[in-house]
């Protein structure tokens, strides 16, 4: 048992990395309930093993009388002597009390507490391995699906990567290589948790970090991220040095950076623009590459902003499903409202703008709206500055009708006012 122990421990310190002594002493714990059950359960029992030649000893304290009645608790003065040759009446004395087969219990109990305490290193290892890779794309292979989870081979631990964390339009198999964000570390009784991402804005972000030198000497810096994974990214940056142009930078030569990023991406669009602290020069270059006539910020809303454009520019800025400018939106911070010249707005589109922002009202659906704005009322406040029984009449809706009309113009008209 020596000889296989002393091969074991060897085998655990030099190639998987393990401390020695820790092996010892867990070896050492486990092994003293095994030498309860064979000796007493009751019993204060220490287990020892030699750090060199691995040679195992069960020991317990007893206490020295002239006639012992327990041999377990007891022993006499003579065989105490032989022992601990100053040894009096009522002293306490270590003796070894090894069972017989405790070699073949101590190479299971040796057994089972080295792999408890391998388990549980590597666990160690690889979370404080990975709690510093939080923040950092890593590579891996796809091992295999948990429901709509990807499991993720990352060498020394797997990772998951959850079906919200997924760009939609990638196909993912078994086998692929891949590389992702890791977003989060946590540690558990199972092992750590490594939750990665490649639909993270932050991922887009250390994409450009690692591919673009500027970005990584701070000499370009990364203002503000806005993405829709798989669609579509807004990246706004800025340059701290004047003689560098940061979308130039973020480009490359002949676009060959941006272009090795849109590539990891699975095609996805991104469109760098240039950040200003001028809220009015920000909205132009987000919006772009549509072309704005003007750009007023709301006096009385916050955070808001009024958008005009010729009506052939106005389906570009809004773009496909209205993606530009809710993008646009997020990366600023801002609320973009986009309208047309009202010289270009014919009276079918004023009227057709009317009913949707009645019908936006809680309270007053699109056939309500219509009807009113058909009778004339075409805002909350002409639906405020009427009596309900004008409501009523002109617009052929009951006594009910009109009274829930006109009170939800007044709830909205005093929601607006307290925002």
């Amino acid at each position: 048992m020596n000889n296989e122990l002393t091969a074991v421990l060897n085998y655990m310190e030099k190639e998987r990395g393990l401390d020695r002594e820790m092996l010892v002493q867990a070896l050492e714990s486990a092994l003293v309930t095994a030498a309860r059950k064979s000796y007493n359960p009751t019993q204060e029992i220490r287990v020892h093993i030699d750090r060199k030649t691995c040679r195992i000893r069960a020991l317990t304290n007893v206490t020295v009388v002239e006639k012992a009645s327990d041999p377990h608790l007891e022993i006499t003065l003579d065989k105490a002597k032989a022992i601990k040759p100053d040894a009096v009446l009522g002293d306490s004395v270590e003796i070894e009390i090894t069972p017989k087969d405790f070699g073949r219990i101590a190479a299971q109990t040796a057994k089972q507490a080295i792999l408890q305490k391998l388990r549980q290193a590597e666990r160690t290892v690889v979370f404080e391995e990975y709690r510093d890779q939080v923040g950092n794309i890593v590579p891996g292979t796809i091992r295999r699906f948990e429901r709509s989870d990807i499991i993720i081979d990352l060498g020394k631990a797997e990772a998951v990567m959850p079906s919200k964390e997924r760009i939609t339009s990638e196909l993912y198999q078994v086998g692929d290589r891949i590389r992702a964000y890791v977003m989060a570390v946590q540690e558990n009784s199972a092992g750590p948790g490594i939750i990665l991402s490649r639909a993270h804005p932050d991922f887009v972000r250390r994409l450009f970090e690692l591919e673009v030198a500027e970005i990584a000497d701070k000499t370009v810096e990364i203002k503000g991220i806005a993405r829709e994974a798989g669609y579509r990214t807004k990246i706004a940056v800025h340059s701290r040095d004047s003689k560098v142009d940061p979308v130039g930078a973020c480009v490359g030569m002949r676009g060959m950076r941006v272009k090795n990023i849109v590539r990891e991406l699975s095609g996805e669009k991104i469109d760098i623009v240039r950040w200003s602290e001028d809220i009015k020069t920000y909205v132009n270059n987000a919006l772009s590459p549509a072309k704005l006539n003007k750009v007023e910020i709301d006096a009385e809303k916050p955070n808001v902003v009024h958008v005009t454009t010729d009506s052939d520019q106005l389906s570009l800025a809004i773009g496909k499903r209205g993606q530009n400018v809710r993008l646009s939106s997020k990366l600023i911070g801002w609320k973009i409202d986009i309208q047309k010249e009202e010289g270009e707005v014919t009276f079918e589109e004023k009227v057709a703008r009317a009913i949707n922002e009645l019908a936006e009202i809680p309270g007053i659906g699109r056939e309500q709206a219509q009807k009113l704005v058909q009778a004339g009322f075409l805002s909350i406040e002409g639906i405020l500055a009427a009596e309900i029984k004008d409501l009523e009449e002109n617009t052929g809706l009951d006594a009910a009708a009109a009274q829930a009309i006109y009170e939800a113009a007044a709830a909205a008209q005093k929601h607006g006012a307290e925002e």
